[in-house]
């Protein structure tokens, strides 16, 4: 009788879980919530073992293993730990903080706790037992000289870091390895004879033997020769390896996609709507292969049908097959200068599930009745077959509606109707988007032309005309809908979220524009539409640059999330990507969902915040591999230009100096702050600006100034600038020299995009005084002798001469 009362007492237990639907809806055999162990593990007040634990929440023999993978996910998050007896301890209760390490290239780091909360400085004594990415546990220890709270480590979560790439040096009869990524200051010792014969300077793959201690250096193998750091496509390859990309398709997944057959099958048709005499057409850039959208307008009564067509990508790509496990881990394709790392295989990518011309093709269609105001009055999902009548590009639509008339309008004849009604709709779309209130910065995107030998030969502004914007217009509606439609349901998925400023970032743009006489309406929670009256506001003023930037770097950064809070900066109240999943897994899951309620089913994909935020990580994974590779060809472009005096803008500024951003060249350096003249600068973050204490003499962001280059570090992928005179108020120029700085006709010209304040840490903490007698800090690797020149940039043989390659794939899909 006891037993029993026992059971039933442990059955209430789980049944009281307060997130038992949330477990039962991801898994098929729910475990006790997290947050379940975590209440039974705070009413026993003491540390419990693991069988204890068994008891309390009632796990089965069956279920303990899979329970244990539970227990374990927890301590890697660093919500439990276990003591040095192995029991269970709630690590809130041990004043310990959990969070990821990210090192710094002067050998310190900080902590960036898991759940908010201001980072902790780790000394370089911290440092030497983790490396950059590893997650720890972390006692807090008072504050450093600086002023900055601190952190010690207790425990080792988990070690990031298997393999890294790096350069191999030998001296004085030791081998090591320098990481390619200065955020690991620790080099790799490797034994001898697990060299496999490198020579030294040569780029190679080392495995980790043992990890770092407090008391030892990490010991690592070579396990691959890249070759010699000048060879042809080598800072692609570094790219790959440093911010561990997969960029090799498992056997399994080359296998399955082999096996698909190279044309749609008409057994597939089956239960989808023939769509294949519409006039769908898709529209994307020149150098485009893989085409995951099409569109059809036609008038309806006063409003429009809107089609768009999206590869049904879900129909090959199942879950938990090899497939579905290399785009997982991929995330998203990544596209570098004459190189794509695609998220799946070219036979499905740039094949069966691209929506080529005059094919048949499997997709998902979005069917949309819009009014002539603009608004989606009712919208249907369901698959589809089709036959696309056109590969068109932006530039040939935007030919066809600017010339009517012209050569390229009379040969496609047939199409312009088409084209005239899709950018009827789009005028519409543009008008309800204002009204919206969504906001719209100016910026400039950057196309590098290579010549025969891979080199860049220049780099240009790439500027979107209104074919972009027509299709982009098009996919906000359809993406639009797929959020709405999850609602509906009560579908879970993934959002793609973007939320308004912090409050700190708020107050500190209010500070800054108030200088100008501007404001942000909208009290604590500003709509996107306060922005949009600033941004109008400035609009051809000489300092718009400076304003925008302020503005852009005040909001937060867009992310993937199972919980919809709207995005801020397009002003939707719920958001999905559905229109790129051949190059996104986010969009391929709200495919999966959608397609679950059509079936009258549910999808379950197990835990959808984990899959955000590994989404938003491979997403930021892919700008960062980018970003490195377009840095050390704009460096490998500039090295013969050393000398050279450019006019530029500060694009950024630190503590450790200013960024600027060269005209006519998109090409970014540091002015450092021992350049700027004999004189304490004090920097000020809210104000974006550095000022000498004693001389007065002020530099800020939206600055222009004269520079000429010193430096160029091909291995740490860094321009260095000096004023081209000591005389400050020589080096600056007016506004209205603008037109003189390449303009044409008087225009003003665009500058190049700053990038975000987030993509650079500062090396000293806000308010830091560097002394300008001080030299600036340099790397390890900057003692390094100079690469030599390169014979090629180019990532592949045979590459076209005079082939113009974004820097980034086009963002129409927003």
């Amino acid at each position: 009788m006891k037993k029993k009362s026992r059971n039933a007492s442990i059955s209430h237990v789980r049944k009281a879980d307060p997130y038992a639907k949330r477990e039962a809806e991801n898994y098929a055999n729910p475990l006790p919530s997290r947050e379940l162990i975590l209440d039974v593990m705070t009413e026993q007040g003491v540390p419990v073992s693991v069988e204890q634990l068994y008891e309390l929440v009632g796990i089965s023999e069956e279920e303990r293993e899979i329970f244990n993978r539970r227990l374990n996910a927890m301590e890697r998050d660093g919500q439990i730990m276990r003591n040095r007896k192995g029991a269970l301890c709630i690590a809130e209760k041990l004043n310990l903080i959990a969070g990821r390490v990210v090192g710094h290239a002067d050998g310190f780091g900080f902590l960036v706790p898991d759940h908010g909360g201001d980072d902790l400085f780790l000394s370089p004594r911290e440092m030497s037992q983790v490396m950059h990415g590893d997650r720890v546990m972390v006692r807090p220890a008072g504050f450093d000289r600086r002023g900055r709270p601190e952190g010690k480590i207790v425990e080792v979560l988990e070690r990031s870091t298997k393999k890294l790439v790096g350069r191999l040096i030998r001296e004085q009869g030791v081998t090591f390895v320098a990481a390619e990524d200065k955020r690991v200051n620790q080099d790799i010792l490797v034994p001898p004879g697990q060299d496999m014969n490198a020579g030294a300077g040569q780029v190679v793959m080392v495995e980790l033997i043992e990890q770092p201690s407090a008391y030892a250096k990490p010991i690592g193998k070579v396990v691959e020769v890249l070759g010699n750091y000048a060879d042809s496509g080598m800072e692609i390859e570094i790219a790959l390896r440093k911010h561990q990309l997969p960029y090799e398709f498992s056997a399994e997944a080359e296998k399955q996609a082999a096996k698909y057959p190279k044309q749609v099958r008409p057994a597939d048709y089956k239960g989808r709507i023939d769509l294949r005499d519409m006039p769908l057409i898709t529209i994307d850039g020149e150098t485009a292969r893989d085409f995951d959208d099409a569109v059809y307008c036609e008038p309806q009564g006063k409003g429009w049908r809107l089609v768009v067509a999206i590869a049904d990508v879900s129909f090959y790509v199942k879950p938990g097959d090899a497939l579905d496990k290399d785009a997982y881990d991929r995330g998203n394709s990544v596209y570098f200068p004459r190189r794509v790392i695609p998220m799946l295989p070219e036979a499905l990518s740039n094949g069966l599930c691209s929506l080529n011309p005059d094919v048949e093709r499997l997709c998902m269609v979005c069917d949309m009745q819009i009014d002539a105001l603009g608004k989606i009055k009712r919208y249907e999902f369901y698959p589809s077959v089709m036959r696309s009548k056109a590969r068109m590009t932006y530039t040939k639509v935007f030919d066809i509606i600017s010339h009517p008339d012209g050569e390229l309008a009379k040969e496609y004849a047939w199409l312009v109707p088409h084209i005239d009604h899709l950018y009827s709709l789009y005028k519409i779309l543009l008008k309800a988007r204002e009204k919206r209130g969504a906001i719209e910065f100016e910026s400039t995107e950057t196309l590098m032309i290579f010549n025969d030998n891979g080199k860049i030969d220049r780099i240009e502004a790439v500027t979107r005309n209104e074919a972009h914007r027509l299709i982009e217009e098009c996919m906000l509606a359809a993406n639009v809908c797929s959020a709405d439609f999850l609602i509906q349901h009560e579908q879970s998925g993934l959002y793609r979220i973007h939320e308004g400023p912090t409050p700190e970032k708020l107050e500190a743009l209010r500070t800054f524009l108030g200088e100008f006489g501007f404001g942000v309406g909208g009290g604590d929670t500003p709509h996107a539409k306060d922005y949009g009256k600033v941004i109008s506001r400035i609009k051809g003023r000489p300092d718009e640059q400076l304003l925008q930037t302020v503005l852009l770097r005040s909001m937060q950064q867009a992310v993937y999330s199972p919980d919809n809070v709207g995005h801020f900066g397009l002003a939707y109240e719920a958001y999905t990507h559905f229109t790129s999943p051949i190059r996104r897994y986010p969009d391929l899951l709200v495919h999966r969902a959608i397609k679950a309620v059509l079936n009258g089913e549910r999808y379950k994909a197990g835990d959808w915040q984990a899959l955000g935020q590994h989404c938003s990580m491979t997403e930021r994974r892919a700008d960062d591999a980018t970003r490195d590779v377009q840095a050390w060809l704009k460096c490998y472009y500039m090295q013969d230009k050393i000398g050279e005096e450019f006019a530029g803008t500060v694009a950024g500024v630190t503590s450790f100096g200013l960024f600027v951003a060269l005209d006519g060249i998109f090409v970014e350096g540091l002015l450092h702050v021992t350049e700027l003249g004999n004189d304490y600068f004090i920097y000020d973050k809210t104000r974006h600006e550095m000022a000498g204490e004693r001389t007065g003499v002020k530099y800020r962001l939206g600055d222009r100034l004269r520079v000429k280059i010193s430096r160029v570090d091909l291995e740490v992928s860094r321009i260095d600038f000096v004023l081209a005179s000591s005389d400050k108020a020589k080096n600056t120029v007016p506004d209205e020299a603008f037109a003189q700085e390449g303009g044409a006709d008087g225009d003003t010209i665009r500058l190049a995009k700053p990038r975000r304040s987030a993509d650079r840490k500062p090396a000293a903490s806000a308010g830091a005084r560097p002394r300008t007698a001080a030299k600036p800090s340099r790397s390890k690797s900057a003692a390094k002798p100079a690469a030599k020149p390169r014979k090629s940039s180019a990532s592949k043989p045979g590459a076209k001469s005079g082939a113009k390659v974004s820097s980034r794939k086009t963002s129409k899909r927003s």
